[in-house]
């Protein structure tokens, strides 16, 4: 292990420079195209990807743009799977640098992907390199599975699975350290209903890209005059929600802010929506927005719809208000919802519609069970022991309301690529991963390869 980790420093400079390059790739979802079925920014950093994989040494399979694999060792024997993917969330607000052009900033490097999860991804296929480079003989295939489809549904895997199958076992670097052995459930909920012709008027609201990401900033346009625009400024004071009022072509134009972030960690974050809902419930707004303000409003735990709930082993339910549209033709909006272990999900989206009864009609956008692997598994076993011998840190395991491509596998679990006492930053504005970081990850994975696939009595 020692000439592994001699490999990887030596390689610094290079692993930088190949992360910047994937960071320079803007791999949002977009419309399909021939041989791009998640867009032409996908199909690039795929091609990408697998083209440097190829260019040191290994097997890669292309599968017709939905997602790519990188593989050594005696190939389908077993497969030991490391997922990770190569597409991104929106940018959003509140960015100091270029979201592309990966800043190296101190030990920082900066950009939409760079943890969550392109720097993850380079840091699996240089611990590959290394391993090889080594020389240690592999009993079993490992296996970089890039996907293009993570952030929007994770179509790219269910096309894999059908395609070539999926592996038995593996990890994924798309989360924290040590061991995440446990996934909430996630509940997609998306809320209609006609507009109101009763109370305050509002004209226009166009909020949100992904219910899984917590906006950090609304807007609303709604009727009103000068008056209107002072009194709303003085109420937000006297309410203590962020939100300032203007005149506006049209009307009053309010703009709450927030805090942006990922759904799954709302605790950290703050939903512009909802700072937006109360003062609109302030000021006399009716229907299916006072339904939103009353049962949802800046609330994240679900306690006013009835779906509040917690176990000991994943903790507390989550609800995020991540989209929200209001027109003259009616409303749209978006809930993503993360459920404990031992909470029925179907049961939570029953209690929702009975909680918007009347007023908004409520239907499952998606649904994924929750996901748990034994603490006491091979598996977990394995990577905890690469964790504390890498590093010198205890042997945990933890559950996150995040879900990953580990609940892919049949016994699939996070591992890393952040550490406890990290800045959270992934779907938020300057998102980074340390370069210390980024290394030390690439030691980590070569050493739960090497305890995983390595063959028995090759020297770690």
């Amino acid at each position: 292990m020692e000439k592994i980790c001699q490999w990887i420093d030596e390689h610094k400079d290079e692993i930088i420079q190949t992360l910047q390059s994937w960071i320079s790739v803007p791999s949002l979802k977009a419309d399909a195209a021939e041989g791009a079925p998640f867009g032409k920014e996908t199909r690039r950093i795929l091609d990408m990807a697998l083209g440097d994989a190829e260019a040191m040494g290994f097997a890669t399979r292309d599968l017709e743009g939905y997602a790519g694999d990188v593989r050594m060792g005696p190939l389908d024997q077993d497969p030991l799977a490391i997922l990770t993917h190569l597409d991104i969330v929106p940018v959003g607000d509140g960015w100091t640098v270029d979201p592309f052009a990966g800043v190296v900033d101190g030990d920082r490097i900066l950009g939409r992907g760079s943890v969550d999860d392109k720097g993850p991804g380079v840091a699996a296929l240089y611990a590959m390199k290394a391993v090889l480079e080594s020389g240690v003989p592999l009993k079993r295939e490992v296996r970089l599975i890039l996907g293009c489809d993570e952030e929007t549904g994770m179509g790219d895997i269910l096309y894999y699975t059908n395609r070539v199958g999926m592996p038995r076992e593996g990890f994924s670097p798309d989360a924290m350290y040590p061991v995440i052995n446990t996934e909430k459930g996630q509940l997609g909920i998306r809320l209609t209903a006609p507009a109101t012709g009763d109370g305050l008027k509002v004209k226009r609201i166009a909020v949100g890209e992904r219910r899984n990401v917590i906006p950090g900033k609304a807007s609303a346009l709604i009727d009103g005059d000068e008056a209107l625009c002072a009194r709303i400024n003085s109420l937000a004071k006297e309410m203590a929600v962020a939100v300032e009022a203007e005149m506006a072509e049209g009307g009053v134009l309010l703009k709450a802010k927030g805090i942006p972030g990922h759904a799954s960690l709302p605790e950290i974050a703050k939903n512009a929506i909802g700072e937006l809902l109360l003062m609109l419930r302030a000021l006399g707004v009716q229907g299916p927005l006072k339904a939103l303000a009353d049962n949802v409003g800046v609330e994240y735990d679900g306690d006013s719809l009835g779906v509040a709930c917690s176990d000991q082993t994943s903790g507390a339910l989550t609800c995020n208000l991540g989209i929200l549209r209001y027109d003259e033709n009616g409303l749209y909006a978006e809930l993503d919802i993360r459920f404990p272990l031992l909470c029925d999900g179907k049961r939570v989206l029953e209690t929702v519609k009975a909680a918007f009864a009347g007023m908004l009609n409520a239907e499952e956008a998606s649904y994924s069970a929750p996901h748990h692997v034994s603490p006491n598994s091979k598996l977990v076993t394995a990577l905890l022991d690469a964790y504390h011998t890498q590093t010198g840190r205890p042997k945990e395991c933890m559950a996150i309301g995040g879900g990953t491509y580990a609940r892919c596998l049949a016994e699939g679990v996070a591992f890393g690529a952040t550490f406890p006492e990290e800045e959270e930053k992934a779907h938020q504005a300057d998102e980074y991963i340390r370069i210390e970081t980024l290394m030390l990850n690439v030691k980590i994975i070569a050493r739960a390869i090497l305890l995983l696939a390595g063959r028995e009595g090759a020297e770690l």
